[in-house]
């Protein structure tokens, strides 16, 4: 009898002991006072008033490693994971070491191998979540966390961790700060289609980042067909029409009317597609690789006078990006078509623009392919008439490639006449030395370089008797020393 009313005392002074010094350690001994006793279910009411009487604003490690351990002593286990994960997921990693510690080492006794898994997942979580505080725009570190929650955590967790990460806004307005935030939007976009199978909030996830976009400045041209492709799976296609054409409407790119021009392809849409070239070309005038896939589709309808006409209106811009390109695909539409006079007259106007050799030699080669039977006099011709036009030219590289490719179409289809008259149009090739100058204007030395003399040019004549003079003086030279030569071999066979 004295005994448990020594035990009711005690009891009753550390009951006023938590009510006059709320302190954790207090809560911890009136707790284990009680298992101590063996009145666990009174020691668990004690760890839950503390609980509730801490609160979320005043958790403490302590108080939660008690609890788990008393619980892990009656053997209730899920009872110890459960106090665990709601204190980790409340108390910030600084200051939940040992809770975390403890945590570890109950799965290693208790756990399987879904627990100690578990373990690692909040320990990561942890450590992802105290980089994204330090630093909010630190996007790589958003993309390991939200790659971490995805594979373990339910569509709200996911959800609220991606609204975290797009709420952290580039501060700078200007496209390279803009490149890695733009993705957490197209993967939580994607997330919303592919993982949570709901389109209403994919489209939404799109919708809030094209408004989001100063498109005054920039464009991700991408966001938008990804969007657009996105309506096309649902289905509605007066929504991925409509998105593309607001994005042509307010920042119109290169890759915005290719996207759009080929989903009108795909659907078969010629006339629309007419149109976004009309519209892409005001906008690009001096892109020739949109010229020429609107002459191509064009072809493909069969309307070559279409085509032609965009042919024309192409090579009269004032300026293009690859006008050779341009001309080239002109000139194999017109072969195509068989249009043989038209690509005549095609080269003469290009020639008229560049007298560049690849020019002179695609011609020649033109008219040894038309195949009638004056394509080797016509071929000649161009060849005759290049390497006249060419005489004048400064670089002598170019006029040797126009005269060996001439020698390359004697040496097959020409008469010996033909090959000889090539072969004296044929350049020497000499070396010469040439003075260098540094930058500062001083005397850099010698270099030594090869050019190229050819018969034909006036200017180049008493170079040429100077040439010829030097090999015959060389020539005489060789003779004089093999004379004086055999005197000497005469004589050695005599004494032998």
């Amino acid at each position: 009898m004295e005994f448990e009313m020594e035990n009711c005392c005690h009891f009753l002074n550390i009951s006023i002991l938590v009510i006059v010094h709320p302190d954790v350690k207090n809560w911890i001994k009136y707790a284990r006072f009680e298992e101590k006793h063996s009145y666990f279910a009174h020691a668990r009411k004690v760890y839950e008033r503390a609980v509730e009487f801490f609160g979320e604003e005043h958790m403490n490690e302590h108080l939660f490693v008690a609890f788990a351990k008393f619980e892990e002593n009656q053997k209730e286990f899920e009872r110890v994971r459960v106090i665990y994960k709601y204190a980790l997921d409340r108390i910030p990693k600084q200051e939940a070491q040992e809770l975390f510690k403890n945590y570890t080492v109950f799965e290693k006794k208790y756990g399987d191998r879904r627990g100690i898994e578990d373990i690692i997942v909040s320990k990561r979580r942890f450590q992802y979540e105290e980089e994204v505080k330090a630093n909010p725009h630190n996007y790589d570190a958003w993309f390991d966390y939200l790659r971490l929650v995805e594979s373990d955590a339910d569509p709200d967790t996911v959800r609220e961790v991606y609204e975290r990460a797009i709420a952290n806004v580039p501060p700078i307005q200007e496209k390279r700060h803009w490149k890695r935030y733009i993705y957490l939007w197209i993967n939580y976009a994607l997330y919303e289609e592919l993982e949570a199978k709901d389109p209403e909030r994919t489209r939404q996830v799109y919708q809030a980042c094209v408004e989001l976009i100063p498109h005054k400045k920039f464009t991700f041209a991408k966001m938008w067909l990804l969007y657009a492709q996105f309506e096309i799976r649902q289905k509605n296609l007066p929504f991925a029409r409509r998105a593309l054409g607001t994005s042509i409407g307010k920042c119109p790119k290169n890759k915005l009317f290719k996207g759009y021009i080929e989903l009108e392809l795909q659907l078969r849409e010629f006339d629309r597609c007419r149109k976004l070239y009309e519209k892409f070309l005001e906008f690009t005038p001096e892109n020739c690789t949109s010229w020429i896939k609107f002459a191509e589709l064009e072809t493909i309808l069969g309307d070559t006078d279409r085509a032609r006409a965009i042919y024309e209106l192409a090579i009269g811009q004032p300026r293009l990006d690859m006008p050779e390109v341009l001309w080239k695909s002109y000139i194999d539409f017109e072969i195509e078509q068989e249009e043989y006079e038209k690509t005549r007259n095609l080269y003469r106007r290009l020639l008229q623009r560049t007298q560049h050799v690849k020019v002179w030699i695609s011609f020649a080669q033109f008219e040894l392919s038309a195949g009638k039977e004056e394509s080797l006099i016509r071929c000649r011709q161009v060849y005759e008439e290049a390497n006249k036009t060419m005489r004048n030219c400064e670089e002598k590289e170019e006029r040797l490639m126009l005269l060996e490719s001439w020698r390359n179409f004697e040496e097959e289809f020409g008469t010996d006449c033909n090959r000889e008259r090539v072969d004296k149009l044929m350049p020497d090739k000499v070396k010469k030395r040439r003075k260098l100058k540094a930058e500062d204007g001083s005397d850099a030395g010698w270099e030594e370089y090869y050019d190229y003399i050819f018969p034909e040019d006036a200017a180049n004549q008493p170079n040429l008797k100077l040439l010829a003079m030097a090999k015959l003086w060389k020539k005489q030279q060789q003779e004089n020393e093999a004379e004086e030569m055999a005197p000497d071999n005469d004589i050695d066979e005599s004494e032998s």
